[in-house]
């Protein structure tokens, strides 16, 4: 098992390498680490997604780690897991997703937009104060973690005062599911994972008693429809609240932890390339290229299982019923087939550029792509103009989050 971990680990800090080999390779390759077939081509990982029907969704997040018996006897006492937009295909997709097409549609976004803008200012100059203090500051610490959740917790409709603990519990779920952990460890982060449920589901239940103009409310109305005939609002079954806490979960870990990724490659892969962001001082008109080219060349979320519902052949490999194959859109956005040059790192790209998976495709593209543009963009916006000399600490190999879903650094020390 260790020696799993181990392999795990090396693959997922840098994935690029087994991309290549597999693109190269005849049919798909099968990944024993990854315990799937992995897809790697950009017109072979469209197809499957665009077939729902052959490529079921439900297992797409299965974990890496089982947690041990004492975690699971914490999250016991939580809230049992239900099916979430990700986890979902057919008309069950389609009525998750509804409150989130709503909640995220261009309306919301540009309403939230002077928000985000005025959080990234903040912060920026915070950072700025930071690095001329102590000469060098964790741009993922300071910076790359509060504008996310911030925003997300904006969006949902949480107090302020209860983010910080939202997004150290989505840390954790990603944490007990996704990484190994020691027994201690892991029972910590269950307990983090519990009270991150049950401030969910307190929101919920005040949301059906106090609708509010939040996607916390949107939610709950959507998927726990109130058919009460009494007076006032009925309360939320215990179905009802599992299904809810589920989503807001999923949905938080979401909004947040992907964004911040973003937020940490683009801004390392500038200033690893220089003359990058040299251009993008003198060219700040280039910013909205600069975030596609970010997303496309290093890719936050590397890619999504699929379960075969019968026995399907792609790309010329036979594959039976209940096989799983690991779509990577991480691949797919280097495929030469599809990007010129896709190694180079270029914000001058021609345009229009050719349509990268950085944020899905098919039914279970993104909704929230919009929104970790519009912080991008505020992000770099705010950086070119406040530290136009920002530059990386030293030239040592920053380390990669060791993970496939929100792929980062660990932290990234910047100086000015």
């Amino acid at each position: 098992m260790r020696k799993r971990h181990a392999l795990l680990d090396d693959l997922q800090r840098d994935p690029y390498p087994l991309y290549t080999r597999a693109r190269h390779a005849e049919g798909l390759t099968y990944v024993p680490v990854l315990d799937a077939w992995l897809v790697s081509r950009d017109a072979d990982i469209r197809e499957v997604l665009l077939r729902p029907q052959d490529f079921s969704s439900a297992q797409s997040l299965r974990p890496d780690v089982l947690p041990s018996p004492a975690a699971r006897a914490v999250l016991g006492n939580g809230f049992a897991a239900r099916p979430t937009v990700v986890s979902t295909d057919g008309p069950a997709h389609r009525r998750h997703r509804a409150p989130l097409n709503s909640g995220l549609s261009a309306a919301r976004v540009a309403a939230l937009t002077p928000y985000i803008t005025r959080q990234a200012e903040t912060l920026a100059e915070a950072f700025a104060a930071t690095l001329a203090a102590d000469g060098h500051a964790d741009l993922m610490a300071h910076y790359a973690r509060p504008l996310p959740g911030s925003v997300i917790g904006q969006l949902l409709g949480l107090d302020p005062a209860d983010v910080p603990a939202a997004v150290h519990g989505s840390y954790s779920a990603e944490r007990l599911l996704f990484r190994p952990l020691s027994e201690d460890e892991q029972i910590a982060a269950a307990h983090d994972v519990l009270a991150l449920q049950r401030l969910l589901d307190r929101y919920a239940r005040d949301r059906r008693i106090r609708p509010q103009d939040d996607l916390v409310t949107g939610l709950v109305t959507a998927l726990a429809p109130d058919a009460g005939l009494g007076p006032g609002p009925r309360e939320l079954t215990s179905d009802q609240r599992c299904e809810l806490v589920s989503n807001l979960q999923n949905l938080l870990i979401a909004g947040h932890l992907t964004t911040t990724a973003l937020i940490g490659t683009t801004l390392l892969h500038l200033l690893r390339h220089r003359e990058q962001w040299e251009l993008l001082r003198t060219r700040p008109e280039l910013i909205p290229a600069a975030v596609e080219e970010a997303a496309r060349y290093d890719t936050a979320v590397q890619g999504f299982r699929r379960t075969t519902t019968r026995p399907v052949t792609l790309a010329g490999t036979e594959l039976p019923a209940g096989a799983t194959v690991f779509v990577a859109y991480g691949s797919a956005n280097r495929d030469p087939a599809r990007h010129q040059d896709p190694d180079v790192f270029d914000i001058t790209r021609p345009r229009p550029h050719p349509r990268h998976l950085a944020f899905g495709h098919g039914p279970h593209g993104c909704p929230g792509s919009q929104l970790a543009r519009v912080q991008l963009r505020a992000t770099l916006t705010a950086f070119v103009r406040l530290l136009p000399g920002l530059r990386l600490l030293d030239r040592r190999p920053v380390p990669m989050r060791p993970t496939l879903i929100h792929r980062s650094p660990e932290e990234l020390l910047l100086t000015h």
